[in-house]
């Protein structure tokens, strides 16, 4: 009965908004994206994050306006009610799965990208400063990739290699063999919240789903084990697995497949308001914005209705 009456005041709210407003909806509609760069592409707005680690944000298509009644139902209610109709819906937590995006909500670099393109470099005769190297190394980054649709295609080497030597001014093979599987191993990163576990083992154990959801190469996987938390998810979408990147909703659709659930059922948690939130939005999920919407897995369970 309490689901009948919460969708029916829901059901109430939405007529009477709609007769209230004349011929203009009462939905806020989505900001449209900003303009493209001159060239073209669309680049992360944190491009210094971008440039930080070997798997920043690829080519990101153009998005159509986000719908959806969850979505707007969230904006007229505010967060609080819309998680509790959902609480409602779920019986006592808002989604039974959590998608969770990987550089820069679960993992970050351990140090800057151009200090250790630098110094690996040294050897091998690149004599650019760390200033210079991220700044020719945004430049590449933001040209256009015409090998493939993809940036990152299995282990996107010929990428990375265009990237490496476009930064550097070194194109020896060595140099980059290093520089790349570098950045395979724990030394290259570090987890973002240090209590991450503890709130996977919680949210596991009321029934959550987890998966995570990256635009990257297949040293992503790799990575994962070298850190000890592959063995957190029940699912892992790759870009370079599924061939599509955020904010594709493809790669987000491929996740809740491979979790048995339905896009409904699932919340993506990310740093990237237009890969991730935007992106996780427009494959009929909900979205949190990491640094902005929630802080840390622990909130990301509060928020989900698990105590930790």
């Amino acid at each position: 009965m309490a689901v009948i009456a919460t969708r029916m005041k829901l059901s109430r709210f939405l007529r009477a908004a709609l007769a209230g407003g004349g011929s203009r909806s009462p939905f806020p509609r989505r900001a449209p994206p900003p303009p493209p760069p001159p060239n073209g592409l669309a680049s992360r707005s944190d491009s210094a994050r971008s440039a930080s680690g070997l798997a920043a944000a690829a080519v990101a298509p153009s998005e159509p306006e986000m719908v959806g009644s969850r979505s707007l139902g969230m904006e007229i209610f505010g967060v609080k009610e819309y998680e509790d109709y959902r609480r409602s819906l779920y019986g006592g937590i808002t989604h039974k799965a959590l998608l969770v995006d990987a550089v820069g909500t679960l993992v970050v670099p351990s140090q800057p990208m151009a200090q250790i393109y630098r110094e690996i470099g040294e050897k091998y005769g690149v004599e650019y400063s760390e200033d210079e190297i991220l700044n020719r190394y945004r430049m590449a980054y933001e040209q256009p990739w015409g090998r493939s649709r993809l940036r990152y295609v299995n282990d996107g080497r010929p990428f990375w290699q265009y990237i490496v030597s476009s930064s550097t001014g070194c194109s020896d093979s060595q140099y980059f063999e290093e520089l790349y599987n570098y950045y395979m191993t724990d030394k290259a990163w570090h987890l973002c919240d240090p209590n991450a576990e503890k709130v996977f083992e919680a949210l596991r154990k009321a029934g959550v789903k987890l998966a995570v959801v990256s635009n990257f190469d297949t040293r992503l996987r790799p990575v994962l084990r070298a850190l000890n938390c592959d063995h957190w998810f029940d699912a892992m979408a790759v870009s370079a697995e599924v061939a599509a990147e955020k904010p594709n909703p493809t790669i987000f659709l491929k996740a809740c497949e491979l979790l048995g659930v339905t896009p409904e059922d699932a919340v993506h948690v990310g740093d990237d308001r237009r890969n991730d939130i935007w992106g996780a939005r427009d494959a009929g999920c909900d979205g949190w914005l990491w640094g902005s919407d929630v802080h840390s897995f622990k909130e990301v369970a509060h928020r989900i209705g698990v105590q930790v």
